[in-house]
């Protein structure tokens, strides 16, 4: 499914269009449209921990989001081996809205809840 990224990804500004496809029940891969060479491994933060925000009025706007929309939120993850030290970025969510392709990374300010790289395994059950 591809999107039109509405606002910038930190650290990647130039990236205005991406792919969104399904890696597993857990995974997916995000791929810049105009380079083959930045891509992006993202989870479900639902699977990890309970996890909510409110999505800022200016984004809800750009992205056309209304209580009817079918939105899918994902984070980064930086991809470590073995999978239990691979790091989570719950401070900045992608947002994608399925109706209209439309996606934006939304960064939760002042968040004393959520880290930028939280090791995956403090969420596995021991």
């Amino acid at each position: 499914m591809k999107f039109d990224v509405c606002v910038p990804i930190l650290g990647f500004e130039d990236v205005k269009e991406v792919t969104l496809e399904k890696i597993d029940d857990i995974f997916m891969k995000m791929q810049s449209v105009n380079d083959k060479h930045i891509s992006f491994t993202l989870i479900d933060p639902f699977i990890l921990r309970e996890y909510d925000f409110e999505i800022p009025d200016n984004i809800q706007n750009l992205l056309n989001i209304d209580k009817n929309s079918n939105l899918i939120i994902l984070n980064i993850v930086l991809i470590q081996i073995p999978i239990e030290n691979s790091v989570v970025n719950f401070v900045g969510p992608m947002v994608f809205n399925t109706d209209n392709h439309k996606a934006a990374q939304v960064v939760l300010n002042n968040s004393i809840e959520y880290c930028v790289a939280e090791k995956i395994s403090s969420f596995l059950k021991k």
